[in-house]
């Protein structure tokens, strides 16, 4: 039900014109900095270094911390997840710890490889899921979200892109709002040559069984290489041994003849087991089946943040109308860190199988992202520099 009542609301926006794109509710400022989250520039939750320690088969490492590129040749554009707790159906516009969590979570690391730029929006709230699964209509809620999603993109472009390639980064409903904005201002337009990629897990991009376009996006491929540019990075993650069931809401498309695009984080185009590099949340406060995490034997944690490499790896699975990634535990005998990572969404005691691990979408290969984006970055030229 959950899942009609969202692809109802992202089909109305795909399709309303724009003057009803635009619409609902007084128009956002955006060319003010109070209304984002991130800014290059300046002092915010993008600019603050995250301590970090190492989790090794051997218990923890060494600390380090995240980094802040100084002169980075490319942009990222954040939409973040659905965080609000706020009353009512769409988010108001002020700050609190559940925005500013998302983005320290799951996108000031990339302030090492790009600018970073992350609008604060209207968002439909934890209370419209709650109300999509008892069958509301959340299409005004979805357009008036959309709405500030494509007017903070225009702001952006207008006043800071100056010809600069960007990536384009979401999770879950920022990864929708980023496909329709990818959709209708993107696509078949000039600024889609500056789009280096899109990096959008947590939602279901479809596409025909066997293609890598066609479905969701009419031009915009899916990513069969590391080094492909202009294609889209896009997963819903699942353990290995909870296939998506059918009417899932992620991992299964439904209509046949289609399939949930899928593309390994750590090696784009495998459909091998890779191995993860990752960046958990040990403050993580929401249920873990099996119950809280011990990450290491050696005692508590040092820092927040712990970065582990192959403790999970990933394989992309399509079979007919299923897609996912596939992502398995990999302990270690006699080893001192954890065999367990979270990501389940639990409800009322109990964890709901049609979501696989979508807590854990950007977590479990965050650091294969940043080193994808690093490596764009590092080959980048501003679109006056390439016309030289």
């Amino acid at each position: 039900m959950i899942r009609t009542a969202l692809l109802t609301a992202a089909a109305f926006v795909a399709t309303a014109p724009a003057s009803a794109q635009t619409a609902p509710s007084a128009t956002v400022d955006y060319s003010s900095g109070t209304n984002w989250l991130c800014l290059p520039g300046r002092a915010d939750t993008c600019s603050t270094p995250l301590p970090t320690t190492a989790l090794n088969a051997n218990g923890y490492g060494s600390v380090g911390q995240s980094e802040v590129a100084k002169d980075p040749r490319l942009d990222c554009f954040y939409v973040y997840p659905t965080v609000s707790n706020d009353r009512g159906l769409n988010s108001d516009l002020n700050v609190d710890n559940s925005e500013r969590s998302a983005a320290q979570v799951q996108f000031a690391r990339f302030a090492g490889v790009c600018r970073t730029f992350a609008p604060i929006y209207r968002q439909m709230t934890l209370g419209a899921v709650a109300a999509a699964a008892a069958g509301a209509d959340v299409t005004k809620p979805a357009m008036l979200a959309y709405s500030d999603v494509s007017n903070a993109w225009r702001t952006y472009l207008a006043k800071y892109n100056q010809g600069r390639p960007f990536v384009l980064i979401g999770h879950s409903q920022g990864s929708l709002m980023l496909q329709e904005l990818i959709k209708h201002e993107i696509e078949g337009k000039p600024i889609a040559r500056q789009m280096r990629l899109a990096i959008l897990p947590g939602f279901n991009l479809y596409v025909p069984q066997g293609k890598r376009v066609g479905g969701t996006f009419k031009s915009t491929p899916v990513c069969s290489s590391p080094s492909e540019t202009g294609c889209a990075l896009s997963w819903v993650s699942f353990r290995e041994k909870n296939v998506p069931p059918p009417g899932a809401i992620f991992g299964f498309a439904p209509a046949p003849g289609m399939t949930v695009a899928c593309t390994n984080p750590a090696k784009p185009g495998s459909t091998a087991w890779e191995n993860l590099d990752s960046y958990w949340n040990t403050r993580f406060g929401l249920p873990v089946p099996g119950g809280p995490i011990s990450w290491s034997s050696d005692g508590a944690p040092p820092t927040q943040f712990v970065r582990t490499d192959g403790l999970v790896s990933a394989r992309c699975v399509n079979n007919g109308q299923l897609g996912y990634l596939s992502i398995r535990t990999n302990p270690t005998p006699n080893g001192k860190r954890t065999d367990r990572v979270y990501g389940e969404v639990g409800v009322l005691g109990m964890f709901i199988p049609g979501w696989g691990m979508h807590l854990a979408d950007v977590a479990e290969a965050q650091g294969d992202m940043i080193r994808i984006v690093g490596d764009l970055s590092a080959r980048s030229r501003t679109v006056s520099q390439q016309a030289r």
